[in-house]
């Protein structure tokens, strides 16, 4: 049977910025055709995805991760029963430990048992498991609560959110409890060698410089390091494995058009009012297979020159469309559907070999509906 694979290609260009540090504050990077990139990481972006969810899809269906679990769970028992509250963080464990979960007790003494790991659970999940607690207490009246050990893992197992259909779950206890993720997200990288750069500042003392008698030297100076590039950012979504993690076309529909949205517009947030470097794409492709994935990163092992006619981001276009063209061409790809929108005829122009030019939301629209109609088939 067919699969359905949706790939999403971004031309994307950022000014002085330092959006995605690493342990010693500097931009991170990454070696590729033998020159030094701008990089951005796969989880980084996957994190302001996951933060634009919040503007276009109902909290109910998104998860949270944490540790903090016992302290989250207790708090929706409390809800649904405020006569438990005295018992909701002992209740908490109890359904939780039912569904193969550990908790241990953390570092400071006055705060709730954790789990050891961050926990992935959709709200729902949260709201099922606190109701199988408050039926457990409820029937055990004064006694110690029983809760059914494969009744408390099939809450944790079902209505997963998109959230965690897209990115998966790992959960190092009971691992028939993972959820493999739907969604891949590459490394963004830039399509030219780069340089990082160091911007020196110094900070004013306004009470100390209204007095004559102080010397005028700052109050405080410092470093922070930057860079500026064009990325290539890609990512890929299997629907077929989101459909099987969400188990209705309708929310597979919805968390594909929530994605396409958040992925393209979304950026990380890193030093953000230091450098101002909010940017859109300028360039966007999406593909439907029903190949396999295919990142097109190859367009870019030769980093794009400073003098390139009519600039990098030009040159970067240009380059993406042919590599396309050509490997569609070599292993006689035929994708199902393309679409392109972005910044300027001039710009979207080569690729409008590959795909037809529309609007951000048009091509969302279209992916959804195509999403629903190839599933609708498979049912």
């Amino acid at each position: 049977m067919p699969r359905t694979i949706v790939d999403i290609h971004v031309i994307q260009t950022v000014p002085p910025s330092n959006i995605n540090r690493d342990d010693t504050g500097s931009p991170k990077t990454a070696v590729y055709g033998g020159r030094r990139r701008a990089r951005v990481s796969s989880q980084s972006w996957k994190r302001a995805t996951r933060d634009a969810f919040g503007q276009l899809l109902d909290p109910d269906e998104l998860g949270v991760r944490t540790k903090r679990v016992v302290e989250l769970l207790a708090g929706e028992i409390t809800r649904q029963d405020s006569g438990l509250a005295e018992r909701s963080t002992q209740l908490a464990e109890i359904v939780l430990n039912a569904a193969g979960i550990k908790t241990k007790v953390p570092r400071k003494e006055e705060a709730l048992p954790e789990s050891g790991y961050l926990l992935f659970l959709s709200r729902r999940q949260i709201a099922a498991l606190a109701e199988l607690a408050v039926e457990a207490a409820r029937a055990a009246g004064d006694g110690k609560p029983e809760v059914n050990k494969q009744d408390a893992r099939a809450r944790a197992d079902r209505e997963h959110s998109v959230d965690v259909a897209l990115f998966g779950r790992m959960v190092a206890d009971a691992t028939d409890l993972n959820v493999d993720a739907a969604a891949q997200v590459a490394h963004a990288l830039s399509v030219h060698a780069v340089d990082n750069e160091y911007d020196y500042f110094t900070a004013v003392d306004d009470q100390k410089n209204t007095s004559e008698a102080e010397d005028s030297g700052a109050g405080m100076i410092g470093t922070v390091e930057f860079n500026s590039s064009t990325l290539y950012r890609y990512a890929t979504v299997d629907v077929d494995r989101l459909q099987d993690n969400l188990g209705d076309v309708k929310a597979t529909r919805r968390a594909i058009e929530a994605f396409a949205r958040a992925f393209v517009t979304s950026m990380p947030t890193g030093k953000q009012n230091t450098f101002a470097n909010r940017t859109l794409p300028d360039a966007v492709l999406v593909v439907v297979r029903e190949t396999q994935s295919i990142n097109l990163v190859g367009a870019f092992e030769e980093a794009i020159g400073d003098d390139a006619p009519g600039g990098r981001l030009i040159a970067a276009i240009e380059r993406l469309a042919a590599h396309a063209r050509e490997l569609h061409e070599a292993f006689d790809e035929q994708p199902v559907a393309a679409w392109v929108f972005g910044v300027g005829d001039k710009r979207v122009a080569p690729l409008t070999e590959l795909a037809r030019r529309c609007t951000r939301d048009s091509a969302v629209t279209e992916v959804g509906a195509l999403v629903a109609d190839r599933l609708a088939v498979q049912a």
